[in-house]
């Protein structure tokens, strides 16, 4: 099962309701998914020089601004934390690569949700409407964002374990569907010194495209690779620091809706999740088409 929602704004006015809006598409997906949620939130650029990272602790208390005054005695610069929930986001001011990688080799307890200049990223167990109250998702807002609720059919119910993945910076995938070569394949992205969280299948995937681009690949091309180096079905939902990009594997029996209006681009795994957005009885409609790559980004728009 699984449901995935994706929200690109092309107005303000849709930007400050961001949030709003993407967790009312998420509630709609609690049928197919009541096992956990999560959302990629593309919002709050930080200056030039600095990174923010999204923080996951299993700890209810656990000392966010001890760590983000650790981050500024190494990194120089000191920040408050955005502390949401299980969640923190810091920023440091230093490449947000660099920063990762000091935080699961001083702090391997934490698992890094999320890096980059743009984006965060937020993930719990438990249904959509009390991951969207319990993170305060209608607060949010900001340029678009992706969001997915999971029914857990290849590995256990975690945080670790949930919707949306980054494997790269400022990059992010959603995905209903399922792999059937995700363990060869996770093995030769680890000789390419792609590292990988969890035993989720979505994950592999994720690192298959944070690869691509980082060997030039543009994302549109990363993406037709995966139908010829992916096995399995799936329907894809992919968001960087411009916007976000939609595929279906060549059979495309999981479902999908895409929607487009002057304000905003919706995708969903059902109508009735965009159905609840404003204008969206008078959107253009259609179901994307099996092994095309849909992309929209700021400069297109």
């Amino acid at each position: 099962m699984c449901g995935i929602v994706g929200l690109f704004s092309k107005s303000p006015e849709i930007e400050a309701r961001l949030g709003e809006h993407t967790a009312a598409m998420l509630r709609q997906m609690g049928s197919r998914g009541p096992d956990s949620a999560g959302v990629a939130v593309y919002r709050d650029p930080v200056p030039s020089g600095s990174s923010k990272l999204t923080l996951f602790s299993a700890d209810p208390h656990e000392h966010w601004g001890a760590l983000c005054d650790e981050l500024g005695e190494e990194f120089g610069g000191t920040h408050e934390p955005g502390v949401r929930a299980s969640h923190a986001v810091v920023v440091v001011e230093t490449d947000a690569a660099e920063a990762e990688a000091w935080v699961r080799r001083n702090h391997p307890r934490l698992r890094v949700m999320s890096a980059g200049q743009v984006i965060e990223i937020y993930k719990e167990t438990g249904r959509p409407e009390e991951f969207a109250r319990q993170f305060g998702l209608t607060d949010f807002q900001g340029t678009h964002a992706l969001g997915h609720t999971r029914m857990a059919t290849e590995s256990r119910v975690t945080t670790e374990g949930s919707h949306p993945f980054s494997t790269g910076l400022d990059l992010c995938l959603v995905h209903n569907g399922s792999l059937s070569n995700h363990n060869r394949l996770r093995r030769n992205l680890r000789r390419e010194g792609i590292e990988f969280q969890t035993e989720n299948d979505t994950e592999v995937a994720a690192g298959y495209l944070a690869w691509r681009l980082r060997e030039g690949a543009s994302l549109e091309e990363a993406l037709e690779g995966c139908l010829d180096d992916l096995d399995g079905f799936y329907t894809f939902a992919v968001g960087t620091a411009d916007g976000f990009a939609v595929l279906r594997d060549p059979i495309a029996c999981k479902p999908a809706v895409l929607a487009e209006t002057d304000d905003w681009v919706a995708m969903a795994s059902e109508y009735h999740a965009i159905a609840v957005l404003p204008g969206a009885d008078e959107a253009r409609m259609w179901e994307p088409a099996p092994g095309v790559v849909y992309v929209w980004e700021k400069a297109r728009v």
